[in-house]
């Protein structure tokens, strides 16, 4: 399997954290000419790029079965001699997309003033189906931190 890498610093603006989770970068099931794909993310980078400060950010990733309003990002493949990714990137999402109710596979507490890496051990990636839209939400939320945070992630496929 090829290892691709996506960021929510590579389209569309960030949107500020509020009280409500807000996706900053999802990896979706998409049909192509050559047919659906699952994937696997086994790492999520996440930091804040805003004046350092005590307050508590909420990450988690959950499953995705609906796009929202975002921005596409392509997904670069780490070896360039791979093919390009089919899966699609969304990042900075202004409207939320359909998140499955109790879907939460992964969930991060953090300050504001450290930077959260998630790797997964043998294994133990987080999967998403070969179902057109289906996918993985990377996701943030504050109570007292209101500007931007920055997700990235790597995949297989």
């Amino acid at each position: 399997m090829a290892i691709y890498t996506s960021s929510n610093l590579l389209a569309g603006t960030q949107q500020n954290l509020s009280t409500a989770y807000k996706t900053l970068l999802s990896l979706t099931a998409e049909t192509t000419t050559f047919g659906v794909v699952r994937g696997k993310i086994s790492e999520i980078t996440i930091g804040i790029d805003a004046a350092p400060a005590d307050n508590t950010i909420n990450i988690d990733v959950s499953r995705q079965t609906a796009a929202g309003t975002s921005t596409a990002v392509t997904v670069n493949p780490v070896d360039p001699g791979d093919v390009a990714g089919r899966a699609a990137g969304e990042a900075n999402y202004t409207a939320e997309g359909t998140i499955t109710a109790a879907s939460q596979l992964l969930a991060i507490p953090m300050n504001q003033r450290a930077t959260a890496r998630w790797v997964c051990s043998p294994g133990g990636e987080l999967v998403w189906p070969a179902t057109d839209e289906n996918g993985l939400a990377i996701r943030a939320k504050s109570p007292a931190y209101t500007s931007t945070a920055v997700a990235e992630a790597k995949h297989a496929e």
